[in-house]
């Protein structure tokens, strides 16, 4: 075969002499690729400049991010942080020597489930009121003592002395049970009962003692002191009763100061001028 038929397309032998064909891209088409080619570049250039801001921004290093650290033993987190979805931690605690807090715009709930996703315990912080939900709550000190401790069957206060700064005092919708009932120095104790009955009981015995004051007891109708079993006792030197009734004196002229106390079959108490004998027979009209 001759030589001449393996010879470059580019290059033809014609009677008129070789024609070379060009080969690539030109004119408008090369215009629009090079465009495009730039406008990539530009692209790139600010894909970089973007991204190398957001982590110049966002304080991206190889610790972790702005406030969140990454260590050893968890994340770190420092200055005010906003969660907008639940929060699942084992434990969260502030820096040594700084307080911790939790501010929400409504309330703080903290939730204690089981292994099915059930909630044990719950503490709601909300703004009228905080609520705290459980069997049993109790408050105890650094070393164990019990302080408060209530459940449904009972409330128990632990310390040593249990103090009441309220104006009004202290209502109780049913009974009370305490060994020791009184106020602080130089304060008063007042035991009232406005609508209804006031008792109280002991099975071996009540003792209302005042060192350095009065006692006193008053009453709208009736002041009972009654001993079953026993017998009642007033020891003092001095016993007054101020308004007992009268009886009719023995003469309209005498002067005599000195009277007889007489009892009554109904218990009543009255004082008779004395005489030379007992004069309580001649007032029994007072027992009437």
């Amino acid at each position: 075969m001759p030589q001449e038929q393996y010879a470059p397309r580019s290059t033809m032998q014609t009677s008129e002499g070789p024609q070379v064909y060009k080969v690539g891209i030109y004119g408008w088409r090369k215009r629009c690729l090079y465009f495009f080619v730039l406008l990539l570049m530009i692209l790139i250039l600010v894909n970089l400049a973007m991204t190398i801001w957001i982590l110049k921004v966002m304080n991206f290093t190889i610790d972790g991010m702005g406030n969140l650290r990454i260590t050893d033993k968890g994340l770190k987190l420092e200055g005010d942080s906003e969660f907008l979805k639940p929060l699942y931690a084992k434990e969260i605690r502030s820096r040594p020597g700084n307080p911790l807090y939790f501010q929400s715009a409504r309330n703080v709930t903290v939730n204690i489930l089981n292994d099915k996703t059930k909630v044990l315990t719950r503490l709601v912080t909300g703004p009228q009121a905080v609520e705290a939900h459980s069997q049993k709550f109790e408050v105890k000190t650094l070393s164990g003592k019990l302080l408060f401790s209530a459940d449904d069957n009972e409330v128990v206060v632990g310390a040593e002395r249990l103090r009441v700064l309220g104006a009004e005092g202290t209502v109780f919708p049913k009974s009370i049970e305490t060994p020791n009932v009184r106020a602080d120095p130089f304060k008063e104790l007042r035991l009232e009962s406005p609508t209804r009955a006031l008792v109280m009981e002991a099975p071996k015995g009540i003792e209302i003692n005042a060192e350095a004051g009065s006692l006193k007891a008053t009453c709208r109708t009736e002041l009972r002191l009654e001993s079953k079993d026993g017998e009642i006792t007033l020891n003092s030197a001095k016993i007054k009763l101020p308004n007992l009734p009268q009886g009719s004196s023995s003469s309209a002229g005498s002067r005599q100061k000195i009277y007889e106390l007489c009892v009554c079959p109904n218990g009543r108490l009255f004082l008779s001028q004395a005489g030379t004998s007992s004069t309580c027979q001649i007032n029994t009209s007072v027992c009437l």
